[in-house]
């Protein structure tokens, strides 16, 4: 077998791999974890349901791996999308990028903020490397703010990481849901319309930044 041919088999079997994520993001998003059958996800990517088993173990494998393989993109984004700029524009992007995500990738959303807490292998046993590379970048973007004296160094670094994704990650569920609370200008009793997730990125830096205290004059 020569140099070229075992790139070109390489090559074929990340496709058909991605082929497989993409498959499962599309039947988990549709039917949920539990209901989605692997039969189903196999007919979705066009290969046989053994080939499944050829590059995971199981669904809860395929979940999880479906998760890593989003946030290492989700990471890269956020990463890209920050470089370069002071502390506080740092975190209107990484904020403003996250939540466009949300946004264009609803599927993928679904996924990653209502599915993967269906599975005990994911909750209980996985380590989840790239959530924490996620924080520890928020956290940084944070601890860079304090340390320039841009933000409020009396809460830490962390800590207020895992706060902002707080807030990032309801707004996620709401809005992915469609139930997003009624807002000034919604009819009383109507069902609640999707809010405009991207422009909520504005709402949640001033609320990290300025908070909710009316300033005295």
């Amino acid at each position: 077998m020569t140099a070229h041919s075992v790139a070109d088999k390489a090559a074929g079997s990340s496709d058909k791999r991605e082929r497989i994520l993409a498959a499962a993001e599309r039947v988990f998003a549709r039917h949920g974890f539990f209901a989605a059958k692997v039969s189903e996800i196999a007919k979705d990517a066009g290969v046989a349901d053994g080939t499944i088993y050829l590059y995971f173990k199981n669904k809860d494998d395929l979940l999880i791996s479906l998760f890593e393989a989003r946030m290492q993109v989700v990471n890269a984004t956020l990463a890209a999308a920050i470089e370069g700029l002071p502390p506080l524009a740092q975190l209107h992007a990484l904020i403003r990028t996250y939540l466009r995500l949300i946004h264009d990738e609803p599927a993928a959303a679904e996924v990653l903020t209502i599915e993967l807490r269906q599975s005990n292998k994911f909750m209980k046993e996985y380590e989840n490397t790239s959530f924490a590379d996620f924080l520890r970048m928020l956290g940084g973007v944070v601890a860079r703010g304090q340390e320039q004296g841009e933000m409020d160094a009396s809460v830490p670094a962390p800590i207020a990481a895992r706060m902002i994704f707080g807030a990032l990650d309801e707004l996620a569920l709401a809005w992915v849901l469609g139930r997003a609370p009624a807002i000034s200008g919604t009819t009383p009793g109507a069902r609640p319309k999707k809010f405009d997730i991207v422009r909520a990125a504005d709402w949640v830096v001033a609320l990290v930044t300025t908070g909710l205290a009316i300033k005295e004059k």
